[in-house]
């Protein structure tokens, strides 16, 4: 007869996760160090925003503030404190760090729980590739504060200590996959649908008559290169393109691509990171495009943020980067499961 497990406050079950959760303090305590010794300021967003982030398949938890007349206004909680750190740097500040409970929907499972912690940090007037030097840093420190010689996930391993990989979108569709990226793209970023079908159909790919470009894409990332990267070593996938790129700039080099890199290790994706673009009406574009696409996936849609839009006309040049704070922590201590290394997990829901 299956039992129902134990739940996460019973004393058996919470000691064997609180060696998990005591490495996870002491990684949060020399993430805080690290960047308070490169003068960054650490900041603290509201989770409760106008908008909780315009991108097509993140979803978010809907709640309303009610006025003293019983009117009520939407709010959501954050899906990222994105909008409300770049508010701060159009404020005046240079360096920005936030750990920052955030919320996703429709999301639960080894790697995804509906409330975790997001490491965020901000450079005004710096190139997105420093942040890259800040991930190679920050998986050592993790890493060595743990105690690991390795990351590890199910039984795949990552040395910290060695320099990441930096591997190009386009690279490793053609390492991974058999096909060339940059010739389903525009010379002005617009995607070419039936070239990226032709070629995943050559590659023994399956493609449905429904799907869009961005379906496209995502399969072949999903299926074909994630799960070859971050193996041996850390890997900093770059150079998207522009249309998989919602809030990052052109690349100066290729306007087909943005600067946005993510990093994996041990096949999981810890960290995403932008060339912050700034312009504003493009950013309207983008967020538009983006609602359309999940209004015709999902029926529905999240608003803009209008405050958002008007600071992006006074933030300076910046780079950014969210980071998986409890993925870093999952990693550097051989934890299996998220839940294993929140201190208190949300209530499993009847499905």
């Amino acid at each position: 007869m299956n039992r129902k497990p134990s739940p996460w406050w019973t004393p058996d079950v919470h000691a064997d996760r609180r060696p998990f959760l005591l490495a996870r303090n002491r990684i949060q305590a020399a993430l805080r160090a690290w960047f308070a010794m490169r003068d960054f300021i650490e900041v603290d967003t509201a989770t409760l925003q106008v908008s909780p982030g315009n991108e097509a398949h993140l979803h978010a938890f809907e709640t309303a503030a009610i006025g003293h007349a019983g009117t009520k206004t939407p709010l959501y909680l954050h899906t990222s404190p994105e909008f409300a750190c770049k508010k701060l740097l159009a404020a005046g500040e240079k360096r920005i760090a936030c750990f920052a409970h955030v919320y996703r929907n429709r999301e639960r499972g080894p790697l995804h729980h509906p409330e975790f912690t997001m490491l965020e940090w901000y450079r005004a007037g710096e190139a997105y590739d420093v942040l890259m030097e800040d991930c190679a840093l920050i998986l050592a420190l993790a890493a060595e504060v743990a105690g690991a010689p390795m990351l590890v996930w199910r039984g795949a391993t990552c040395d910290p200590a060695l320099p990441p990989e930096r591997l190009t979108v386009a690279e490793a569709f053609r390492r991974h996959a058999g096909i060339d990226l940059l010739s389903t793209l525009e010379p002005d970023g617009a995607t070419d649908r039936g070239r990226l079908a032709a070629a995943m159909q050559a590659a023994g790919l399956r493609v449905a008559e429904d799907d869009t470009w961005a379906d496209l894409f995502s399969r072949v990332l999903v299926e074909k290169v994630e799960p070859a990267l971050g193996f041996g070593r850390a890997t900093i996938l770059c150079e998207y393109p522009v249309a998989e790129a919602a809030l990052a700039r052109p690349a100066a080099h290729d306007r087909r691509v943005a600067e946005r890199f993510e990093l994996y290790a041990c096949g999981v994706e810890l960290a995403n990171a932008f060339g912050e673009l700034t312009d504003a009406a493009e950013q309207r574009r983008r967020f538009e495009l983006e609602m359309a696409e999940k209004a015709r996936v999902y029926g529905e849609t999240y608003p803009l943020d209008e405050d958002f839009l008007a600071a992006l006309a006074a933030m300076p040049e910046a780079s950014g980067i969210a980071l998986g704070f409890d993925r870093l922590v999952m990693l550097a201590t051989g934890a299996s499961r998220i839940d294993q290394v929140l201190w208190a997990p949300v209530a499993e829901t009847a499905p």
